[in-house]
């Protein structure tokens, strides 16, 4: 696409995000009650806007224009943000993490896909070097201290010189005996074709029969082979089956791949240029008009004395630098302005942000001409304009010392007036200055490595475990579908299982998307912490590391069993506690993982890991949840198989955010076992039958369905595919050894969430909805028997 289209696309998407915020203002200042219109409506905008926000990453992805990019940039958070809020908003109003929007997507006439919310490209890209840098940082500290990852080493077995002879004596055996049965076959073969021409011996003398013998059969083999090409174009047709080049790059994505990338050259190119123009432009206008400037403002303020001197008789008392000096008293703006302005201001913060985005939007670039900048580099005006402002601004403090100066030789000549300062209030200004830093600092925590620089603690961290590497796991890795029977089973009061996808949404949502934004991620509804409660094998893990390799963020890791014996007593504890988070702060954003957190809350520490003390952290996490703060990037993430061990109270107390993490369902292991298959060299034909693999592992987990799959498609298996196509039993046979996870463990996730604060909420929820329905219904029955009475 050139910078054309991607123009054209912005201005449309900016159309449909002013028509949005049209319809927001009205539709959130009508007062409604009833809760299904309020859902409807907050989900079709939190629909609306992802769209917008998916449109508007596009764009910022791809265009080259840095002054464009900046207002994208603004306008782009401020959408993310507001997604945030839509979204808990709709978690209050229906008291569940988990939303279905069949009916809506229906009626806006959009795919399920559409609803996927895009991770930002810029989290990583404007982050590269920082990131590589860390990385490598780290890695050379693991191999320094020898704490690499293992690599696989082949280690080869010694053999006595007996045992070697009788290994190679079975080898050659073998292959003698495989040599002697393809003789033995050879020779019986011909045996067999020999006694067939003598018993067809007569027939074959006709040539005409013979003929006709083998036309049959290749009019037959031609047949079958026709009749099975149309079936694959029925197929494809009907979108049964995927293309025969389907999987293969085309030519067309290598071309936009290339283009993509040329693209992000000149971004770069176009960004250096305008932080150098930023510079330029500012030294020319300093030195072109700043002395105009100055002389400007020197007359209006001397212009200014003369006025009140005509007015009052006296020469005006020149503004604190506190109150804002000169400038207050140029500015148009009256108190009655500022008092309309604060109420016309929206409860969210991010709707004032997109209105200031669209304003600028409409402003500048709606109906600008940019005939003359083909090439989309930076517009010099925009910036003269941006740095006459930063230039009267620093000329101003120059001048207002001159002109406090003169208005004090004014006074004395003139008025023969001397400036008294006003001891008494600086005196009190001053003493409550000091009152309140005292107090500030009386409630700070003691820094206890402050004569220590910040890459020291890091390798202490480092070597003992508690920063480690993340894998690089993407998002788009964990492969699941859509639930697309939830409103249907919600209308017959029955609460689905959520879908994988439904999990990574709001792993996007509370995880990557505020770690990845600091302008989000002070705005948007606060998540500190997130526990993620699944049975073994649904990827946990794999969702914690994927959240630290779409956000760039630093892992660290205080598990139960990783800090077992490190920083003993409650000193050292105290200390690893202040190195970790106040390594997490600096090299934010940071990723606090607690593996099997269930430990730190047991109800019941079983004997076998009484020494290891699996409690530490549990009266500590409270309080640190409390000292972070909005401008802190940091999620503390647990991951749990046995939440039912741990005490509900304090478990719930310290995670914010509970995601049950579910076994996938059928749709989720059939799109499962194709992309798995294919990734790890598998071929799909006629001959597996997924569907059939699908059903059959009901119940198994993606993570003993990859282990299977791994396991059956050996090099040796790959290499044989083109002649013995893979089939469903190979796999079925690996999995008899696995066991499932039974639907009564399923049952006991779900019974262990509904006695989480929000699964209470919810029932009690339900429940009174259901008796309120019950009561109308029975006053209805008892209203229609009265009638029937009376009749």
């Amino acid at each position: 696409m050139s910078n054309l289209m991607y123009n054209k696309m912005w201005h449309q998407t900016q159309e449909a995000l002013n028509s949005l915020l049209d319809k927001e203002s009205q539709k959130m200042t009508e007062p409604q009650r009833n809760k299904v219109f309020v859902f409807q409506t907050l989900a079709t905008f939190y629909i609306k806007y992802v769209q917008i926000f998916r449109n508007m990453e596009n764009v910022y992805d791809q265009i080259v224009h840095p002054q464009k990019r900046m207002l994208i940039r603004k306008v782009l958070d401020g959408v993310m943000g507001r997604i945030l809020e839509l979204k808990n908003e709709m978690v209050e109003l229906e008291l569940t993490e988990f939303h279905y929007f069949d009916d809506i997507l229906q009626d806006l006439k959009l795919a399920p896909q559409q609803l996927d919310v895009p991770i930002p490209r810029y989290f990583l890209k404007e982050r590269l070097e920082v990131i590589k840098g860390r990385e490598m940082n780290l890695a050379r500290i693991l191999n320094e201290c020898g704490l690499d990852l293992p690599k696989k080493k082949y280690t080869v077995k010694s053999l006595a010189f007996e045992e070697a002879i009788k290994l190679i004596q079975i080898a050659e055996r073998a292959r003698q005996g495989r040599l002697r049965a393809m003789f033995m076959r050879q020779i019986f073969l011909q045996e067999c074709r020999a006694k067939e021409i003598k018993l067809l011996g007569h027939r074959l003398a006709d040539t005409s029969q013979a003929a006709l013998q083998i036309q049959k059969v290749w009019r037959g083999f031609h047949q079958s082979k026709k009749t099975v090409k149309e079936r694959e174009e029925e197929m494809v047709f009907l979108g049964m089956k995927p293309p025969p080049l389907f999987n293969e790059v085309s030519a067309a994505i290598v071309q936009s791949e290339h283009v993509t990338h040329l693209r992000n050259e000149v971004q770069l190119k176009h960004e250096q240029n305008y932080q150098e123009a930023l510079v330029s432009i500012k030294e020319e206008l300093r030195q072109m008009e700043g002395q105009d400037i100055k002389e400007q403002l020197q007359d209006q303020i001397r212009q200014w004395f003369i006025e009140c001197r005509n007015l009052t008789g006296t020469f005006p008392d020149y503004p604190n630098e506190e109150e804002g000096g000169s400038a207050i008293i140029f500015s148009n703006k009256t108190p009655e302005q500022e008092e309309d302005e604060e109420w016309k201001m929206s409860p969210s913060l991010f709707l004032q942000l997109m209105e200031e985005g669209n304003s600028l939007y409409k402003d500048m670039w709606l109906n600008k001409d940019e005939s003359w900048n083909f090439p989309q580099d930076y517009d010099p005006e925009m910036i003269k304009e941006e740095k006459r402002k930063e230039l009267e601004l620093e000329i101003r403090v120059q001048v207002e010392e001159l002109m406090r100066q003169e208005l004090k030789n004014l006074k004395l000549a003139v008025n023969r007036e001397k400036e008294l300062p006003a001891r008494g209030k600086k005196g009190k200004k001053g003493k409550g200055k000091k009152g309140k830093k005292k107090g500030k600092r009386g409630k700070k925590d003691k820094d206890l490595t402050a004569d220590r620089t910040i890459d020291s603690l890091y390798k202490e961290l480092v070597e003992e475990g508690l920063l480690i590497q993340s894998l690089k796991v993407k998002l788009s890795d964990y492969i699941g579908e859509y639930s697309y029977l939830g409103t249907t089973l919600r209308q017959v009061a029955v609460e689905p299982m959520p879908s994988l996808l439904d999990v990574k949404q709001l792993i996007t949502l509370y995880g990557i998307l505020p770690l990845g934004s600091p302008e989000v991620h002070e705005k948007a509804p606060l998540v500190k912490s997130l526990l993620l409660a699944g049975p073994p094998g649904v990827g946990k893990k794999m969702l914690v590391h994927a959240i630290c390799t779409e956000t760039g963020a630093t892992l660290l890791n205080l598990s139960s069993s990783n800090i077992a014996g490190k920083y003993p007593g409650k000193t050292g504890l105290q200390m690893m506690l202040h190195l970790v988070f106040k390594v997490a702060r600096q090299f934010q954003p940071s990723v606090v993982w607690i593996q099997d957190t269930e430990k730190t809350f047991y109800k019941r520490v079983p004997q076998a890991e009484r020494q290891n003390e699996p409690k530490r952290l549990k009266k500590h996490l409270p309080k640190i949840l409390k000292l972070l703060k909005p401008d802190d990037r940091i999620l503390i993430v647990g991951t749990t198989h046995r939440p039912f061990d741990a005490e509900l109270q304090p478990f719930c107390r310290v995670y914010q955010k509970i995601i049950l993490v579910p076994r996938p369902d059928y749709a989720s292991r059939y799109v499962l076992w194709k992309q798995i298959i294919l990734r790890n060299g598998g071929v799909l034909t006629n001959a597996l039958n997924i569907s059939c693999l699908s059903k059959v592992t009901d119940g198994f987990t993606q993570g003993q369905i990859v282990k299977v799959i791994k396991e059956v498609l050996t090099d040796r298996r790959i290499r044989q595919q083109p002649h013995k196509p893979l089939t469903a039993v190979e796999f079925i046979t690996m999995m008899t050894s696995m066991n499932p996870v039974y639907k009564e463990e399923e049952e006991s996730f779900k019974n262990w969430y509904a006695k989480t604060p929000l699964g209470k909420k919810r029932i009690l929820s339900l429940t009174i909805g259901g008796s309120i329905k019950d009561k109308e219904k029975d006053k209805g029955k008892k209203k229609g028997k009265k009638g029937k009475k009376k009749k």
